[in-house]
């Protein structure tokens, strides 16, 4: 019998880079694109965040710098 470990590590948003894997959607995603936003009212910038899943649909996320991502 065989097992497959992935280690999985935490990235902040403001953390990725283009090419990078993470985990959304239970989905393993390639990050196409990040963008930063200047410091809004609440005092944190934003992260847009445009990936690709494994089946070529693009997904648009728009969370804080601090918002922690599983990374493969």
């Amino acid at each position: 019998k065989y097992f497959i470990v992935i280690l999985l590590m935490k990235k902040q948003a403001k953390d990725l880079k283009k090419g990078e894997k993470i985990i959304l959607a239970e989905q393993a995603c390639i990050v196409e694109n990040i963008e930063l936003s200047e410091i809004g009212k609440h005092g944190k910038r934003k992260c847009r965040i445009t990936a690709t899943t494994p089946s070529n649909e693009k997904i648009i996320l728009i969370r804080p710098e601090d918002y922690s991502f599983d990374s493969i």
